[in-house]
Protein backbone atom coordinates (compact mmCIF):
# COMPACT_ATOMS: atom_id res chain seq x y z
CA UNK A 1 0.00 0.00 0.00
CA UNK A 2 1.34 3.13 -1.06
CA UNK A 3 0.79 6.55 0.91
CA UNK A 4 2.09 8.94 -1.77
CA UNK A 5 -0.26 12.40 -1.79
CA UNK A 6 -2.04 13.35 -4.58
CA UNK A 7 0.19 16.31 -4.82
CA UNK A 8 3.75 15.82 -3.68
CA UNK A 9 5.35 18.10 -1.66
CA UNK A 10 7.42 20.31 -4.10
CA UNK A 11 11.42 19.78 -4.10
CA UNK A 12 12.28 23.91 -3.88
CA UNK A 13 11.66 26.01 -0.84
CA UNK A 14 11.87 30.03 -1.10
CA UNK A 15 11.23 31.37 2.30
CA UNK A 16 10.60 34.67 0.93
CA UNK A 17 7.16 33.40 -0.58
CA UNK A 18 5.34 31.09 2.51
CA UNK A 19 2.31 29.32 1.74
CA UNK A 20 -0.55 30.86 2.53
CA UNK A 21 -2.01 28.39 5.04
CA UNK A 22 1.47 29.13 7.01
CA UNK A 23 0.34 32.70 8.42
CA UNK A 24 0.92 32.27 12.09
CA UNK A 25 3.07 29.90 12.24
CA UNK A 26 6.29 29.38 13.94
CA UNK A 27 9.19 28.07 12.25
CA UNK A 28 10.65 28.07 9.12
CA UNK A 29 12.48 25.08 8.13
CA UNK A 30 11.95 23.73 4.52
CA UNK A 31 9.98 20.60 5.77
CA UNK A 32 7.49 22.74 7.52
CA UNK A 33 7.23 24.80 4.55
CA UNK A 34 6.68 21.71 2.17
CA UNK A 35 3.85 20.56 4.67
CA UNK A 36 2.02 24.08 4.62
CA UNK A 37 2.57 24.32 0.40
CA UNK A 38 0.52 20.95 0.55
CA UNK A 39 -2.23 22.55 2.38
CA UNK A 40 -2.23 25.63 0.40
CA UNK A 41 -3.06 23.38 -2.98
CA UNK A 42 -5.46 20.83 -1.26
CA UNK A 43 -7.80 23.39 1.28
CA UNK A 44 -9.91 24.05 -1.38
CA UNK A 45 -10.74 20.66 -2.47
CA UNK A 46 -13.44 18.91 -0.45
CA UNK A 47 -10.74 15.81 -0.27
CA UNK A 48 -10.41 14.12 2.76
CA UNK A 49 -7.19 14.55 4.95
CA UNK A 50 -5.05 12.09 6.77
CA UNK A 51 -2.24 13.56 8.66
CA UNK A 52 0.51 11.41 10.02
CA UNK A 53 3.29 12.08 12.40
CA UNK A 54 4.67 11.72 15.65
CA UNK A 55 2.78 12.89 19.28
CA UNK A 56 3.60 16.72 19.66
CA UNK A 57 4.27 17.63 16.23
CA UNK A 58 1.26 19.72 15.46
CA UNK A 59 -1.63 17.41 14.04
CA UNK A 60 -4.40 19.59 15.22
CA UNK A 61 -2.55 23.02 13.93
CA UNK A 62 -2.37 21.53 10.70
CA UNK A 63 -5.67 20.31 10.65
CA UNK A 64 -7.23 23.71 11.60
CA UNK A 65 -5.23 25.25 8.54
CA UNK A 66 -6.89 22.98 6.39
CA UNK A 67 -10.22 24.27 7.50
CA UNK A 68 -9.14 27.75 7.87
CA UNK A 69 -8.17 28.09 4.17
CA UNK A 70 -11.15 25.64 3.09
CA UNK A 71 -14.13 26.99 1.40
CA UNK A 72 -15.88 25.32 4.40
CA UNK A 73 -14.22 27.45 6.10
CA UNK A 74 -17.18 30.01 7.76
CA UNK A 75 -18.44 26.67 9.34
CA UNK A 76 -17.76 24.64 12.18
CA UNK A 77 -14.30 22.69 12.76
CA UNK A 78 -15.58 19.84 15.04
CA UNK A 79 -12.88 17.71 16.85
CA UNK A 80 -13.38 14.04 18.49
CA UNK A 81 -10.47 12.67 20.06
CA UNK A 82 -11.10 9.25 19.25
CA UNK A 83 -8.86 8.19 21.58
CA UNK A 84 -10.21 9.66 24.38
CA UNK A 85 -13.91 8.88 24.36
CA UNK A 86 -15.21 5.68 26.12
CA UNK A 87 -15.92 2.78 23.45
CA UNK A 88 -19.68 2.79 24.63
CA UNK A 89 -20.39 6.68 24.08
CA UNK A 90 -18.27 7.37 21.13
CA UNK A 91 -20.76 6.05 18.35
CA UNK A 92 -23.70 8.54 20.44
CA UNK A 93 -20.66 11.04 20.32
CA UNK A 94 -20.38 10.51 16.55
CA UNK A 95 -23.94 9.88 15.24
CA UNK A 96 -26.32 11.36 17.84
CA UNK A 97 -29.19 9.32 19.67
CA UNK A 98 -32.54 9.49 19.94
CA UNK A 99 -34.78 9.69 23.25
CA UNK A 100 -34.89 6.36 24.67
CA UNK A 101 -31.99 5.08 22.59
CA UNK A 102 -30.35 3.26 25.72
CA UNK A 103 -30.59 4.17 29.11
CA UNK A 104 -30.14 7.19 30.66
CA UNK A 105 -31.08 9.05 27.16
CA UNK A 106 -33.53 11.41 28.12
CA UNK A 107 -33.75 13.14 25.64
CA UNK A 108 -32.37 13.47 21.48
CA UNK A 109 -29.05 14.69 20.41
CA UNK A 110 -27.01 15.28 17.63
CA UNK A 111 -23.80 13.99 17.08
CA UNK A 112 -20.56 15.57 15.99
CA UNK A 113 -20.88 14.77 12.54
CA UNK A 114 -24.17 16.83 12.68
CA UNK A 115 -22.21 19.79 14.55
CA UNK A 116 -20.09 19.88 11.83
CA UNK A 117 -22.17 20.44 9.00
CA UNK A 118 -21.36 22.68 6.13
CA UNK A 119 -17.62 22.90 7.87
CA UNK A 120 -14.88 20.26 8.83
CA UNK A 121 -14.97 16.93 10.85
CA UNK A 122 -11.44 16.22 12.65
CA UNK A 123 -10.88 12.96 13.63
CA UNK A 124 -7.76 12.95 16.16
CA UNK A 125 -6.48 9.72 16.85
CA UNK A 126 -8.26 7.81 14.61
CA UNK A 127 -6.40 5.03 14.33
CA UNK A 128 -7.86 4.39 17.87
CA UNK A 129 -11.29 4.22 16.30
CA UNK A 130 -12.99 0.82 17.22
CA UNK A 131 -13.61 -1.79 14.12
CA UNK A 132 -17.36 -1.86 14.98
CA UNK A 133 -17.68 1.99 14.57
CA UNK A 134 -15.12 2.31 11.06
CA UNK A 135 -17.43 0.42 8.61
CA UNK A 136 -20.41 3.17 9.86
CA UNK A 137 -17.57 5.70 9.60
CA UNK A 138 -17.16 4.32 5.88
CA UNK A 139 -20.27 5.04 4.96
CA UNK A 140 -20.33 8.73 5.91
CA UNK A 141 -16.88 9.07 3.80
CA UNK A 142 -18.67 6.98 0.84
CA UNK A 143 -22.32 8.03 0.81
CA UNK A 144 -22.56 11.13 2.94
CA UNK A 145 -25.15 9.25 5.30
CA UNK A 146 -25.22 7.87 8.52
CA UNK A 147 -27.79 7.30 11.56
CA UNK A 148 -28.48 8.44 15.18
CA UNK A 149 -28.41 5.43 17.71
CA UNK A 150 -31.72 3.79 18.00
CA UNK A 151 -33.00 6.99 15.04
CA UNK A 152 -33.98 4.28 11.82
CA UNK A 153 -33.34 7.81 9.87
CA UNK A 154 -30.68 8.46 7.23
CA UNK A 155 -29.33 11.66 7.49
CA UNK A 156 -26.93 13.14 5.21
CA UNK A 157 -23.79 14.84 6.01
CA UNK A 158 -22.31 17.82 4.97
CA UNK A 159 -18.95 17.88 5.73
CA UNK A 160 -15.11 17.23 5.23
CA UNK A 161 -13.49 14.95 6.84
CA UNK A 162 -9.56 15.18 8.25
CA UNK A 163 -8.25 12.94 10.04
CA UNK A 164 -4.97 12.40 12.12
CA UNK A 165 -3.04 9.72 13.61
CA UNK A 166 0.77 8.97 15.38
CA UNK A 167 -0.36 5.11 14.65
CA UNK A 168 1.04 3.29 11.32
CA UNK A 169 -1.99 2.56 10.06
CA UNK A 170 -0.71 0.19 7.08
CA UNK A 171 0.57 -2.11 10.19
CA UNK A 172 -2.95 -1.54 11.78
CA UNK A 173 -4.75 -3.05 8.16
CA UNK A 174 -1.98 -6.29 7.78
CA UNK A 175 -2.87 -6.69 11.70
CA UNK A 176 -6.29 -6.41 11.31
CA UNK A 177 -7.11 -3.29 13.46
CA UNK A 178 -8.12 -1.12 10.86
CA UNK A 179 -10.41 -1.66 8.00
CA UNK A 180 -8.71 -1.85 4.83
CA UNK A 181 -11.31 0.25 2.79
CA UNK A 182 -11.39 2.95 5.35
CA UNK A 183 -7.72 3.46 5.23
CA UNK A 184 -7.66 4.10 1.32
CA UNK A 185 -10.86 6.43 2.00
CA UNK A 186 -8.64 8.61 4.79
CA UNK A 187 -6.07 8.38 2.88
CA UNK A 188 -6.63 10.47 -0.01
CA UNK A 189 -4.55 13.15 0.72
CA UNK A 190 -1.58 12.25 3.18
CA UNK A 191 0.34 15.30 5.09
CA UNK A 192 2.93 14.38 7.41
CA UNK A 193 3.97 16.95 9.67
CA UNK A 194 7.85 16.70 10.17
CA UNK A 195 9.35 16.06 13.75
CA UNK A 196 11.51 18.97 15.54
CA UNK A 197 14.92 17.24 15.20
CA UNK A 198 13.80 17.48 10.87
CA UNK A 199 13.16 21.08 11.49
CA UNK A 200 16.42 22.55 10.95
CA UNK A 201 16.89 26.13 13.08
CA UNK A 202 13.04 25.73 14.11
CA UNK A 203 13.99 25.31 17.81
CA UNK A 204 15.47 28.70 18.01
CA UNK A 205 12.16 30.17 16.80
CA UNK A 206 10.18 27.78 18.75
CA UNK A 207 12.17 28.71 22.22
CA UNK A 208 12.23 32.32 21.37
CA UNK A 209 8.21 32.06 20.88
CA UNK A 210 7.43 30.19 23.65
CA UNK A 211 9.56 32.29 26.14
CA UNK A 212 7.57 35.49 25.12
CA UNK A 213 3.98 33.91 25.66
CA UNK A 214 5.40 31.92 29.41
CA UNK A 215 6.92 35.17 30.27
CA UNK A 216 3.89 37.22 30.16
CA UNK A 217 1.24 34.15 31.34
CA UNK A 218 3.34 33.38 34.35
CA UNK A 219 4.33 37.13 35.32
CA UNK A 220 7.95 36.49 34.88
CA UNK A 221 8.78 39.93 33.30
CA UNK A 222 12.23 39.70 35.46
CA UNK A 223 13.50 37.41 32.80
CA UNK A 224 15.63 38.08 30.13
CA UNK A 225 16.59 35.42 28.19
CA UNK A 226 18.83 32.16 27.58
CA UNK A 227 22.10 31.74 28.88
CA UNK A 228 24.41 30.89 26.01
CA UNK A 229 25.50 27.86 27.47
CA UNK A 230 21.25 26.51 28.32
CA UNK A 231 20.32 27.81 24.82
CA UNK A 232 23.17 25.82 23.40
CA UNK A 233 21.62 22.66 25.13
CA UNK A 234 18.11 23.24 24.98
CA UNK A 235 19.41 23.10 20.65
CA UNK A 236 21.26 20.50 20.77
CA UNK A 237 18.35 17.97 22.47
CA UNK A 238 16.56 16.27 19.95
CA UNK A 239 13.11 16.81 21.07
CA UNK A 240 11.90 13.49 20.86
CA UNK A 241 8.01 14.97 22.85
CA UNK A 242 8.62 17.40 19.62
CA UNK A 243 6.95 20.93 20.16
CA UNK A 244 4.44 20.29 22.98
CA UNK A 245 7.93 18.59 24.92
CA UNK A 246 9.32 21.74 24.08
CA UNK A 247 6.88 24.08 25.72
CA UNK A 248 6.28 21.99 28.70
CA UNK A 249 10.16 22.52 29.45
CA UNK A 250 10.37 25.42 28.88
CA UNK A 251 7.55 26.45 30.94
CA UNK A 252 8.77 24.61 33.79
CA UNK A 253 12.33 26.21 33.37
CA UNK A 254 10.46 30.06 34.01
CA UNK A 255 9.13 29.08 36.74
CA UNK A 256 11.90 27.76 38.31
CA UNK A 257 14.80 30.15 37.34
CA UNK A 258 15.99 32.38 39.39
CA UNK A 259 16.85 34.23 36.39
CA UNK A 260 17.99 37.28 34.99
CA UNK A 261 17.85 34.58 32.44
CA UNK A 262 17.46 30.80 32.10
CA UNK A 263 20.33 28.68 32.91
CA UNK A 264 21.80 25.22 33.10
CA UNK A 265 20.64 24.66 36.46
CA UNK A 266 16.90 25.20 35.57
CA UNK A 267 16.68 22.40 32.61
CA UNK A 268 15.67 19.04 33.58
CA UNK A 269 17.79 16.43 33.84
CA UNK A 270 16.61 14.65 30.39
CA UNK A 271 17.87 17.53 28.32
CA UNK A 272 21.09 17.94 30.46
CA UNK A 273 21.91 14.03 30.01
CA UNK A 274 21.08 13.73 26.12
CA UNK A 275 23.09 16.84 25.05
CA UNK A 276 26.91 16.91 24.51
CA UNK A 277 26.85 20.76 24.88
CA UNK A 278 25.26 20.74 28.26
CA UNK A 279 27.93 17.96 29.03
CA UNK A 280 30.50 19.90 28.05
CA UNK A 281 30.11 22.51 29.77
CA UNK A 282 29.12 20.85 33.28
CA UNK A 283 32.39 21.16 34.71
CA UNK A 284 33.82 20.38 38.61
CA UNK A 285 35.37 23.22 40.44
CA UNK A 286 38.79 22.27 40.84
CA UNK A 287 40.05 22.06 44.61
CA UNK A 288 42.20 25.23 43.68
CA UNK A 289 39.49 27.43 42.97
CA UNK A 290 38.58 28.92 39.13
CA UNK A 291 39.13 32.18 37.42
CA UNK A 292 35.21 32.22 36.56
CA UNK A 293 35.77 35.16 34.17
CA UNK A 294 38.18 33.94 31.89
CA UNK A 295 36.48 30.03 31.89
CA UNK A 296 33.43 32.12 30.70
CA UNK A 297 35.21 34.03 28.66
CA UNK A 298 37.25 30.77 27.08
CA UNK A 299 33.88 28.90 27.04
CA UNK A 300 32.19 31.97 25.06
CA UNK A 301 35.21 32.11 22.90
CA UNK A 302 34.82 28.48 22.01
CA UNK A 303 30.98 28.75 20.87
CA UNK A 304 31.97 31.88 18.42
CA UNK A 305 35.04 29.94 16.96
CA UNK A 306 33.04 26.90 16.15
CA UNK A 307 30.09 29.13 14.88
CA UNK A 308 31.92 30.81 12.59
CA UNK A 309 33.95 27.74 11.49
CA UNK A 310 30.36 26.33 10.94
CA UNK A 311 29.34 28.16 8.75
CA UNK A 312 32.33 29.75 6.38
CA UNK A 313 32.74 32.76 8.95
CA UNK A 314 29.53 34.17 7.86
CA UNK A 315 29.09 36.42 10.40
CA UNK A 316 24.77 36.74 9.67
CA UNK A 317 24.89 32.96 9.79
CA UNK A 318 26.96 32.43 12.93
CA UNK A 319 25.07 35.57 14.91
CA UNK A 320 21.83 33.37 14.48
CA UNK A 321 23.43 30.28 15.61
CA UNK A 322 24.73 31.89 18.64
CA UNK A 323 21.03 34.19 19.14
CA UNK A 324 22.63 37.48 18.82
CA UNK A 325 22.65 40.00 16.49
CA UNK A 326 25.08 40.45 14.07
CA UNK A 327 26.18 43.37 15.01
CA UNK A 328 26.68 42.10 18.61
CA UNK A 329 28.78 39.39 17.10
CA UNK A 330 31.01 41.69 15.11
CA UNK A 331 31.48 43.97 18.11
CA UNK A 332 32.74 41.04 20.03
CA UNK A 333 35.04 39.73 17.20
CA UNK A 334 36.32 43.05 17.89
CA UNK A 335 36.48 43.29 21.40
CA UNK A 336 37.68 39.71 21.82
CA UNK A 337 40.45 40.08 18.42
CA UNK A 338 39.29 36.74 17.16
CA UNK A 339 40.18 36.32 13.26
CA UNK A 340 40.05 34.14 11.05
CA UNK A 341 43.35 32.03 11.06
CA UNK A 342 44.88 32.60 7.30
Amino acid sequence: MSDSPIFPPEPRTDINNLPRSMKGVVGRSAKLIETFRIIDRVAKTDCTVLITGESGTGKELVARAVHEHSNRSSGPLVTVNCGAIPEALLESELFGHARGAFTGAAGARIGRIQAAEGGTLFLDEVGELPLSLQVKLLRVLQYKEYSPVGDGRVLTANIRVVAATNVDLEAAVREGTFREDLFYRLNVIHVRTPALKERDGDVRLLLDHFFDLARQRLGREDLTGFSLEAKAALEAYEWPGNVRELENTLERAILLSAGPLIDLSDLPERVLGRSGIARTVQTSLPEVGIDLRRAVESFENQLIQQALERTGWNKKQAASLLGINRTTLVEMLKRKRLERAA
